[in-house]
């Protein structure tokens, strides 16, 4: 059992290290020629991959250039619903996903190209803005599960409102921080929840350290 587990462990860390070098591929060549000048074989052969091995991590050529991984969003939503019941459900959902960021101070150049790229192809900032909405319903649905909503009834307002700050304030945190070579990300990114906590006060909270946890 031991055995496996571990090899389970390597072909994930496997599959996210190609996932990681195809998004890193296709973002630089994106920012070097523009998207609709990158075809899936530029992008493989950058990775020393088949085109069809590509197609194994993303549907679209489009998801490489906006980052998309749906396994993320599969490895966050089951964080949440695992969680520690001592947590609330906004410490939870930050929790998952500053693990799930856990390797973004080490790919700042990337993120600045990416927003770079976005701003340049509308279509795929589109694109990302839809994979974000899909990300937030399901991240509704795990904070409604954490909270013991019954599946198959609809997502109450409170789920849904956990899911959509916390996406915002992921987005937010990485726009800033990428603007910001200075910054590290993590105390941004838990500033922003810290705020969201505490509802948004009528003055910022002095940034750069991290809140404890309660």
């Amino acid at each position: 059992m031991g055995e496996r587990t571990g090899a389970l462990g390597l072909r994930e860390r496997k599959k996210r290290a190609t996932r990681a070098a195809l998004a890193e591929a296709a973002v630089r060549l994106a920012a070097a020629r523009g998207a609709e000048n990158v075809t899936v074989e530029a992008i493989s052969a950058e990775v020393g991959v088949s085109p069809r091995t590509f197609f194994n991590y993303f549907e679209h050529r489009d998801d490489a250039f906006v980052m998309i991984d749906s396994d993320a969003g599969r490895r966050v939503r089951s964080a949440v619903v695992a969680a520690p019941a001592r947590l609330s459900p906004l410490e939870a959902v930050r929790d998952a996903l500053a693990a799930e960021l856990a390797d973004v101070e080490d790919r700042h150049e990337l993120w600045r190209l990416r927003a770079e790229v976005l701003q340049q192809a509308p279509h795929l900032l589109v694109r990302s803005l839809g994979a974000h909405m899909a990300d937030e319903r399901g991240l509704a649905e795990a904070v409604a599960q954490r909270l013991g909503e019954r599946a198959g009834d609809s997502v109450g307002l409170y789920p849904r409102l956990v899911a959509a700050t916390a996406g915002t304030a992921v987005r937010v945190a990485i726009e800033h921080w990428s603007a910001a070579s200075a910054e590290a990300f993590l105390p941004i990114f838990h500033s922003a929840f810290a705020q969201l906590a505490a509802g948004l006060p009528a003055s910022p909270p002095t940034t750069g350290a991290r809140p404890a946890d309660h």
